[in-house]
């Protein structure tokens, strides 16, 4: 489950950056790398952003592991 935490936490800098380049100069960067917002590649990595917000979740509220270390003690 940890490689799955790091990708989601990858996809969401991704999505977090995009967003905040929108947000201050109206620009889309995954658009703008990928041939527009409506192109079929810019598409599916914005539904993969929004499927790892929702695989983030429970680490979020602790429910996963997180991809943190865990302690034997």
């Amino acid at each position: 489950m940890r490689t799955f935490y790091r990708i989601c936490v990858a996809l969401l800098i991704v999505g977090g950056l995009n967003w905040g380049l929108v947000g201050l100069f109206s620009f889309n960067l995954v658009g703008w790398l990928f041939g527009g917002s409506a192109s079929t590649i810019s598409r599916i990595i914005f539904t993969l952003v929004g499927l790892a917000a929702l695989g983030a979740i429970p680490g979020l509220l602790g429910l996963g592991d997180g991809g943190g270390e865990t302690s034997d003690a």
